[in-house]
């Protein structure tokens, strides 16, 4: 009997039910659908890295001889060791595609995974083993021929297998942010395929014990000189570009969901509330008929349970179903797993036990205080609050104040518990929709700043390796072009070690500093400026000192840091070349930028892009970012419909009684109308202004999880403050506009006698 009382309620109030319904349902959903996209990259290129034994670190180093070998091996911690010639090479099309070569050993660190063709055979002096994606890109085939220039050496070989390497799982050239395989590649050789008998090895794969920061503790202390650097495995590329791009996911996933959870258990307890209040007339009948308290308990408890654990269970199902399918595509175009699987977790189910407990704990605290009352005491109405005057109302303002005013605040005194779930239910919807409005807005200013405010170039030509200055300096001439040169660094501060970026700038007006306003920030010859978040990485500042070297060269210099400057996407110096040789070291132009827009070849220029090729690539890098963020809009949207929907629904059949009284009293409709809208604006007002800052810490949470190459600062922008708004409060205003048309069809009668 109870079973078809409790489907007749959630019929009747079926509404709020498919609201409850909904937000289990959209959190479990999008915590499981995110979650399991960002849990599936983790375990497939955690299994990826496993399999192909990635290496803990990468030694850098011109003597990597027997004796090197041995010295490294002396330190103890050295597990395994496996050394490779690294040389940049030049592949035989008519693009010039770059081609890193592997000369390897024995291929057991950082293993080369075969996806067509032959196993890699150490023993195989003519054959190569090729980047999937670059021969895909150049429609090659196991079997064929290519070759490859490299330091006087011209070599062919034929491909015996194609496949993938765990050391470029992310792989861009200097000349674009996203892979253009049409233009780079990789390929892995055996050492005997070498054009000399002496292999010039120097790179050394290593595998070690205990912590890279206590490797690199006693690398630098037992053979300090012999090594160039070391990059431990967090720092690589590869590794921290994915490793940055599945933290942003994790941090979405984990985040936004926390909000739909505690918004669902809102409108189950104000739901819940309501129901109870309406029938405690029915609770006291069942009382007196001999149901026992604990079944009315249970009876009620289990309204929000079975529609909880039903929205819960659908969430685990279709989340990881769907959401991970939504971004594999655009994020396989960037990055090379050989699996794009999305995975589960325990913590999803974790997170559905949690909310159906919740909806068990927040339904039990609706009934518990009804179901201890005497069956005599529950048939009657409850008496009503008594209402004093408060400190406010005890001013000589107050009786000049408009009825509408002192009686909306009298009711929300009178109803704290329901004013305050209204108010923190516009507080979730008005924080995630200022946190999604502001990523929508930071990724743009981002673009903009970077490609816009501080390049102003219309082309960039990178500069061919072999090229010599006269024909640098003749090419500059011909699209009247500024040399600068850009390079990868390594710095040091203490016991913090960053990878970071270089660039001198040669006297170009074409590249212009800025600080976070977007502000020019002039650096002079004789200075050095860091970018803002190196700086807080290394946590140095202006006056400090470090210690830095460029990749591939163990020349460390120490360099006093004169100016702080901002830039979104590249951390690390800024340089004049006249500084650059004052440190004693050789500036070696890279690049050639210029306003002209260049679509000719030239001698000595490896590849020219132009600022829409660059801004094009920006966008397919950031095309999952930008997905995310048009999820979260979109369900923070939906989430603020649900919620102002039910808490108006909610503030209006508790207040029934009071309205039927003044319309009685003889106030009009659109005076009744006024009196609803007020109340709702003043807890729609409170709610979005309290908001705004719970919205900017979430995105402060979300733009710090951008990695470390991303310089993002959290703002609210006038827009993204006016659209919030402008949502929140027609929402608002719709919802109280849909609940005033009852107001003409209040039953004066039936509400006046509940009372009775």
């Amino acid at each position: 009997m109870l079973a078809k009382k409790m489907l007749r309620d959630i019929s009747k109030h079926k509404a709020q039910f498919i609201s409850i319904f909904l937000m289990a349902f959209l959190g479990v959903f999008v915590f499981a659908g995110v979650g399991g996209e960002s849990v599936g990259l983790e375990v497939n290129v955690n299994d990826y890295y496993e399999e192909t034994n990635l290496a803990d670190g990468w030694i850098y180093s011109n003597y990597i001889n027997d004796l090197f070998l041995y010295q490294v091996d002396c330190l103890g911690a050295t597990t395994q060791m496996e050394r490779q010639l690294v040389v940049d090479s030049v592949a035989d099309f008519k693009n010039d595609p770059d081609i890193t070569l592997h000369f390897v050993e024995n291929n057991t660190i950082s293993k080369f995974y075969l996806l067509e063709g032959e196993k890699l055979d150490i023993k195989d002096k003519g054959g190569v083993w090729l980047d999937k994606s670059f021969a895909d890109a150049k429609g090659l085939k196991v079997g064929d021929n290519i070759t490859f220039e490299f330091e006087n050496y011209s070599i062919t070989k034929e491909i015996k297998g194609l496949g993938y390497s765990p050391e470029y799982v992310y792989h861009a050239s200097s000349s674009s942010v996203i892979p253009d395989f049409n233009k780079i590649g990789f390929a892995y050789l055996s050492y005997k395929a070498f054009p000399e008998d002496t292999v010039p090895y120097n790179v050394l794969n290593v595998k070690f014990e205990g912590t890279s920061e206590n490797y690199n503790e006693l690398l630098s202390y037992h053979m300090d000189g012999y090594y160039n650097s070391f990059v431990e495995r967090s720092e690589h590329t590869s590794v921290s570009q994915f490793a940055d791009e599945m933290d942003q996911h994790r941090m979405m996933g984990d985040i936004f969901p926390v909000v739909f959870i505690l918004i669902a258990m809102l409108i189950l307890l104000t739901t819940m509330t309501r129901i109870i209040t309406h029938q405690r007339t029915q609770i006291g009948i069942l009382k007196a008929s001999g149901f026992k308290n604990r079944s009315i308990i249970l009876h009620y408890v289990s309204y929000g349970f079975w529609l909880v654990l039903i929205g819960s269970i659908l969430g685990l199902i279709l989340g990881p179903m769907t959401l991970p399918q939504l971004f594999y595509p655009s994020m396989s175009a960037t990055y090379k797993l050989p699996s794009w699987d999305p995975a589960w977790s325990m913590n999803f189910v974790y997170v559905a036990v949690l909310m159906v407990l919740m909806s068990l704990a927040v339904s039990y605290y609706s009934v518990k205080s009804i179901s201890s009352e005497k069956p005599a005491d529950t048939i009657r109405p409850k008496a009503p609050k008594v209402s004093t005057s408060g400190f406010v109302e005890k001013f000589g303002i107050w009786k000049r104040l408009p009825f509408n005013i002192r009686w909306n605040y009298r009711d929300a005194k009178r109803n704290k518990f329901r004013a305050l779930m209204t108010i923190i239910g516009v507080i979730g919807c008005s924080a995630l929709l200022v946190c999604a409005f502001g990523m929508y807005d930071g990724m743009n200013d981002l673009k903009e700043w970077e490609y816009n405010d501080i390049n102003h170039y219309d082309s960039k030509l990178i500069i061919d390796e072999d090229a010599t200055q006269a024909e640098i300096d003749d090419v500059a001439d011909k699209v009247n072009g500024d040399e600068i040169m850009e390079s990868a660094i390594e710095i040091e501060s203490g016991s913090v070690k960053k990878s970071a970026s270089l660039l001198v700038l040669n006297g170009t007006d074409l590249i212009t500093p800025t600080d976070y306003d977007r502000n020019h920030v002039e650096i002079a010859d004789d200075e050095v400026s860091i970018s803002q978040k190196m700086a807080d990485m290394l946590g140095v500042g202006v006056g400090d000192e470090v210690k830095w070297h460029i990749m591939g060269s163990d020349k460390w210099v120490k360099t006093k840091i004169d100016k702080i400057h901002s830039d979104p996407v590249s951390q690390g110096f800024i340089m004049s070349a006249d500084k650059l040789e004052d440190l004693d070291l050789n500036y070696t132009p890279t690049s050639i930028v210029t306003e002209e827009h260049v679509d000719k070849s030239y001698d000595g220029v490896k590849a020219t892009n132009s600022m829409k090729d660059m801004t094009s690539s920006w966008d397919e890098l950031t095309e999952a970012m930008w997905l995310l963020i048009y999820i979260l809009i979109f369900f923070a949207s939906l989430l603020a419909v649900i919620v102002l929907y039910n808490l108006g629904l909610l503030s209006f059949t508790e207040i029934e009684r009071e309205i039927a009284t003044l319309k009685v009293l003889g106030f009009k409709t659109s005076a009744l109308r006024r009196l609803l809208l007020t109340q709702n604006l003043w807890f729609t007002a409170i709610g979005f202004i309290l908001g705004l800052p719970v919205g900017y810490f979430i995105l402060d949470i979300m733009w710090k999880s951008s990695g470390d190459s991303f310089y993002i600062l959290p703002s609210i922008s006038l827009t993204n403050f006016l659209l919030t708004a402008v949502i929140t409060f027609a929402l608002s205003i719709i919802v109280n506009l849909m609940f005033s048309r009852k107001i003409k069809k209040l039953d004066m009668v039936e509400s006046l006698k509940s009372g009775e």
